[in-house]
């Protein structure tokens, strides 16, 4: 992997001033890889948010919608990932120059304004997630457009219109989703030109809805708004409601949305938490975040060799192991929660998200 693709560059500003004519197969490998990078970089932030919520039960409602974004993220991912199989590439995962880095911008310069950071689930939290996923006009509010994730798949998908004879259907890898998660997150094979327009058709609407309305047409709860209103209407504390005599329609003036009681994950310093002298960690805190650590790089290293995979059988025993160190990480991460940082401040530890390479 080249350094002007690695996660701290600016490749996606690069891949954006390229005029139309010049997105070729190279430009669409190059911009898929960001994009793969770009959705694993939202993971990690809505984790920690997650997992610090303490009574999922309690806090249900809360607690489901973050749950639902981040399954759709993962989706979003391996549909990615089958985009640049399927023309020929190799998704990149486990490797320390394209992993995450916190807290940091996000990947290829997108959004230069905003610095993702670890944390507990908190309203400047929520704003940042916010920030993440904001559409470049969006609806129930009078803020300057800026550059959005959404307008980055616009260009992949004019880049595959473009160039449709590239799609060959190679390592495509998939998996049922849809009847646990919701519509749309199926991993599905993106053999023509249609399907690859549908799966971003859909990444593009789970995060962002349409120009015109919040509603996610791809939903696992009746009424899912698209991510960014989702995570808005719990900084609102209101949900977001068709008003028709709001100026556009909708407005957060529905039932009150609780912010749940969580635990007071601080926000982890970059390198961890062993970086800063006032945050270091006991043997046993230390223990928590070496094992947390580790199986986040084993999960990635699994998430590679998904798609690397040329047999169907292989690419699904790869994700099932990927599976099983996702669901591992959540016993440690809310155990450091439970651990007070030395500093006195009340706030705790929480996963550092680190990269240990193989």
């Amino acid at each position: 992997m080249t350094q002007a693709l690695a996660y701290e560059s600016k490749a996606i500003v690069a891949l954006m001033g390229q005029p139309g004519p010049q997105r070729d197969g190279k430009w669409l490998q190059d911009a898929l890889q960001q994009a793969i990078m770009l959705e694993l970089a939202t993971l990690p932030p809505y984790l920690c948010g997650l997992w610090s919520i303490k009574d999922p039960a309690r806090d249900k409602a809360v607690h489901d919608a973050i749950l639902a974004i981040i399954m759709d993220e993962m989706s979003h991912m391996g549909l990615v990932c089958n985009m640049l199989t399927t023309i020929g590439g190799s998704p990149r995962i486990d490797h320390a120059d394209l992993v995450p880095k916190y807290p940091g911008h996000l990947p290829g310069g997108v959004r230069p304004q905003i610095c993702v950071s670890l944390s507990g689930l908190t309203a400047a939290s929520l704003d940042m997630y916010c920030q993440i996923e904001r559409p470049e006009d969006p609806v129930a509010e009078f803020e300057e457009p800026g550059t959005s994730i959404g307008a980055f798949y616009g260009a992949i998908r004019q880049a595959f219109r473009q160039n449709p004879d590239l799609i060959k259907g190679h390592r495509q890898v998939e998996k049922e989703m849809e009847t646990a998660y919701g519509l749309g997150n199926n991993l599905v094979p993106l053999s023509t030109p249609e399907a690859v327009d549908d799966a971003i058709q859909v990444i593009m609407e789970q995060g962002e809805g349409s120009h015109s309305s919040p509603k996610n047409r791809y939903f696992g709860r009746e009424g899912e708004l698209a991510h960014y209103y989702e995570f808005r209407q719990i900084l609102q504390g209101k949900k977001l409601v068709e008003v028709p005599t709001a100026p556009e329609g909708w407005a957060y003036e529905g039932e009150p949305i609780v912010m749940p009681e969580t635990y007071r994950m601080g926000t982890v310093p970059r390198g961890g938490w062993a970086q800063e002298p006032a945050y270091r960690p006991d043997p046993a805190v230390q223990e928590l975040l070496t094992t947390f650590n580790q199986r986040y790089s084993e999960l990635l290293g699994w998430l590679e060799k998904t798609w690397q995979a040329a047999d169907p059988q292989e690419a699904s025993d790869a994700l099932d192991e990927a599976e099983t160190k996702m669901r591992k990480l959540r016993l440690p991460a809310r155990s450091l929660m439970q651990h007070e940082l030395p500093d006195g401040s009340g706030q705790t530890y929480g996963p550092e998200f680190l990269y240990v390479p193989a």
